[in-house]
């Protein structure tokens, strides 16, 4: 077969299935004043999606190194979950309920049961300190929040008046108190508000995204068309003896949009690793749950390179490997191709929390033909690349990458200024990032957004940690840096311009202290610099960022 008949043979299987009368075909539609394409055959609800899942019956929904949650005993608990917050604590239609947990099935259970009576699911960042805890539960307005107990210590600290439940304990009274409890529903729209999931905030406070019914569920649908484009192309494997390990926190979209979700629609199984990563029982796990496909942050994959015990566990069902949350080069992707079994047809994606799930998606062929490339936009996403005044740009070109799908958020909760400021008038979101398209339609970065700092997959924005910096009256003015790191990618760095501060050791030391009591310890810097000039400003006055080292 030549290579354009290869070619024409590949657009006719996606035809048959995106195409007119296929299951994944596009129709317009209106979203929020502007049309869209979305998926025709798709779920109008997560209730609708739920209700679904008891065609699965007693498969395996979530298992870990601790036990098995079927389907039939997952539908079950969360029906008699919902209905005792409807009941107990009067949890209805918009209400938000919040969790604030490391990843556990409650989490996933407390999720399922609040979407599904129409309320709003809320993710707290359980790396939060109990200064984040606090503005989260100001801007969010939870009526009820899930917690478990490292978050309830931190509550109790704040005095706060809001119910907070015990994610095991009290979730597990309330999921087997109403044994015969109906699936819930509730009358929602599509574009009704169903998860709150939160991003560093580029001027301070982090903001919460707001991801409607049709968001997530249009994620599924990206999901079971990648399933049957697999199948299409020669992936044998059912959906059903899938197996999808969820490594990362629930409170991202990658893990509870991307994974939990769409393993509803498609009767595969999660591989829940509770706890924080670590590589031997991330391995096991592997091996125990035969697990075929895994999306890991660099910092994860740079681990596993370095754990010269790999071969001493069965990894023969992992068959899809893939990057995602963070920048990788093209040397490290080769180091995984040579040094892992299970990386050799490697993936890797760009996305955000706005958006949902991937904006584009390199597939090895495109790796091969264009490294560093970050490949095409997926199923029903458009994506231009503009310069500073709006205008659309040809290939090779670099400018702001632009984006708009079914799959982007709503706006951020309770902040229109900041909503207003991420869209353009027709809804193209404005990802902040700088690239280059080239003649095949594949996305190259060339700079990440706003000075953002990326450490071992989440985002901090250097404004967040400044601000809480400057607060202290020894500060003067401080500028927060990345720094390269050759297994988280970067860590968070910081030159301070003391003021009344005589001993710059002690200053440091203070700092870490007042940093570490206010932030998430993955926002802490790690680099010091204590000086006494001021920072170089430009004629408007802001820092010259690029002017200032970390170097002594």
């Amino acid at each position: 077969m030549t290579q354009t008949d290869a070619a024409l043979a590949a657009q006719q299987l996606l035809a048959g299935l995106s195409g007119p009368g296929g299951q994944w075909e596009l129709e317009p539609a209106e979203i929020l004043g502007v049309e869209v394409p979305v998926f025709k055959n798709r779920f109008r609800s997560l209730h609708e999606m739920l209700a679904s899942s008891q065609q699965w019956g007693d498969s395996p929904y979530v298992v870990s190194l601790d036990g098995t949650l079927t389907y039939a005993e997952h539908l079950a608990r969360v029906s008699s979950l919902a209905r005792a917050l409807r009941e107990e604590h009067g949890i209805g239609k918009g209400d938000r309920v919040a969790i604030a947990s490391a990843n556990n099935v409650g989490w996933i259970q407390a999720f399922w049961a609040t979407v599904s009576i129409g309320a709003i699911a809320v993710g707290y960042n359980a790396w939060w300190s109990p200064r984040e805890l606090a503005y989260g539960l100001e801007h969010a307005t939870p009526k009820l929040i899930f917690a478990d107990g490292k978050r309830q210590a931190a509550y109790a600290s704040l005095g706060v008046t809001v119910p907070v439940l015990d994610i095991e304990a009290d979730l597990d009274r309330m999921a087997t108190a109403h044994p015969d409890a109906p699936p819930p529903s509730e009358d929602v729209a599509e574009d009704d508000p169903a998860v709150i999931l939160y991003t560093s905030g580029t001027s301070g406070r982090p903001k919460g995204a707001v991801h409607s019914h049709r968001n997530v569920a249009a994620v599924v649908e990206y999901h079971r068309y990648s399933d049957a484009l697999a199948a299409a192309f020669g992936d044998p494997t059912d959906p059903r003896q899938k197996t999808y390990l969820l490594a990362m926190p629930l409170f991202h979209v990658g893990s509870l949009h991307n994974l939990i979700a769409p393993r509803l629609a498609t009767g595969s199984k999660v591989a829940l690793h509770l706890g924080a990563f670590d590589v031997a029982k991330v391995l096991e796990l592997v091996e125990k749950a035969h697990v075929t496909h895994w999306g890991a942050v660099p910092t994860m994959a740079n681990r596993l390179l370095a754990f010269d015990r790999v071969g001493d566990y069965d990894t023969s069902s992992l068959y899809a490997f893939s990057l995602a949350s963070a920048p990788s080069s093209v040397e490290f992707k080769q180091r995984l191709r040579e040094g892992l079994p299970f990386a050799s047809a490697l993936v890797d994606s760009y996305g955000m929390t706005e958006t949902c799930t991937a904006i584009c998606v390199a597939t090895p062929i495109d790796l091969a033909e264009a490294p560093g490339s970050l490949g095409r936009p997926i199923i029903g996403v458009e994506m231009q690349v503009r310069d500073v005044n709006g205008r659309v740009l040809p290939p090779g070109e670099e400018g702001e990458v632009h984006t708009r799908s079914c799959f982007t958020m709503l706006g951020y909760w309770n902040n229109p200024e900041a909503t207003a400021a991420a869209f353009t008038e027709d809804r193209w979101l404005r990802t902040g990032d700088l690239g280059t398209l080239d003649e095949q339609g594949r996305l190259r970065l060339s700079s990440r957004r706003s000075d953002l700092i990326i450490r071992g997959g989440e985002n901090v924005y250097p404004a967040e940690v400044e601000g809480v910096l400057a607060e202290h009256p020894s500060v003067a003015e401080c500028v927060v840096l990345g720094v390269p790191h050759s297994d988280l990618g970067q860590e968070v760095g910081a030159v301070v311009v003391a003021q009344g501060a005589d001993d710059p050791g002690a200053l440091e030391l203070e700092l870490r202290r007042h940093a570490a009591e206010n932030l998430a310890h993955y926002k802490v810097p790690t680099h010091w610099k204590i000086v006494d000039s001021p920072l170089p400003r430009n004629a408007t006055g802001k820092v010259i960022r690029t002017a200032v080292s970390l170097a002594p």
